[in-house]
């Protein structure tokens, strides 16, 4: 049986466990940085091992910095570029540098449709890293066969030495986290009890331009989270909640049952919104998340 949970602002913890953490590594649609330390105060005070299988930008994970964890996607470049961070950061480095040379000798948007094609031809990690620094917005587009959409932004990527900065910070804050790329059921399945998993899958009213998330399912990740439920995994989902300063309320069918708490977060202006309308103010156009927790 399905239901829709009652959406309300619920008070945020008395303090937050963690500070705000400013530094991203990539830029990424529904990056949760600005407030993944509101995210992160309302999981359980202790957990073991912290999983987050929709990775993404790894914005609650470079936040959070836990001992032990396992982070994994389906975009295989992507979890390649997660995977470099830790075992050859220096080459990541190296792949942005390379890029960021070639974009400022020549005409930039020449240079961005060049990396882009590269990576459109043959996807890779080097390329989407680059472009997810300098693309419109920060906003990768996918079209339905994989290929990138997103333009040139109309800023100048940082430096490499501000990049290689960024490289040292992140990963200090993830070098006890596993990149694995896989499906989200496979690493959910593997959690025991006592364990953490905080879930962002693409939303289904905002992020149809997601790699993969015109076959995401989720009627499946609510009966992969029902399992972990019954083993005494903790489970947080970030949901669709609300758009447009939050007057309207998007139905989404969730399980009875399935979750103990749902907390109301303002997550501000619409990025996707952003790139939509080409840099239109935005006042209209603040959303809020839900953050379903099955404890």
């Amino acid at each position: 049986m399905y239901s829709q949970l009652p959406l309300f602002q619920s008070e945020p913890p008395p303090s937050y466990p963690i500070a705000p953490f400013k530094t991203q590594l990539l830029k990424w649609v529904g990056n949760k940085q600005r407030f993944a330390h509101e995210i992160i105060g309302y999981f359980p005070a202790t957990y073991n091992t912290y999983f987050e299988p929709f990775l993404g930008s790894g914005a609650i994970l470079g936040t959070l910095a836990p001992e032990n964890a396992v982070a994994s996607d389906v975009l295989k470049p992507l979890v390649e570029i997660w995977q470099t961070l830790k075992t050859a950061p220096e080459t990541l480095k190296l792949w942005y540098e390379q890029r960021w040379d070639v974009y400022q000798s020549q005409d930039r948007v020449a240079a961005y449709e060049q990396i882009k094609s590269s990576y459109n031809a043959q996807p890779n990690a080097a390329d989407l890293l680059f472009v997810s620094r300098s693309c419109y917005g920060g906003v990768v587009r996918f079209r339905k066969d994989g290929y990138i959409s997103t333009p040139c932004g109309i800023h100048a990527p940082i430096q490499p030495e501000s990049f290689a900065n960024r490289v040292d910070i992140w990963g200090t804050r993830t070098k006890g986290t596993e990149f694995i790329y896989g499906d989200f059921e496979d690493s959910m399945d593997s959690a025991q009890k006592g364990d953490l998993i905080y879930c962002d899958p693409p939303y289904t009213y905002t992020q149809a331009i997601l790699y993969g998330a015109q076959k995401f399912s989720l009627e499946r990740l609510f009966n992969a989270i029902a399992r972990c439920k019954t083993r005494g995994v903790y489970v947080a989902l970030s949901l669709d909640g609300t758009k447009k300063t939050g007057k309207q309320e998007l139905f989404i069918p969730v399980p009875t049952g399935l979750f103990e708490q749902e907390i109301h977060v303002n997550v501000g202006r619409s990025m996707l919104k952003r790139f939509q309308m080409a840099g239109e103010t935005l006042e209209a156009e603040v959303v809020s998340d839900r953050l379903l927790l099955t404890y």
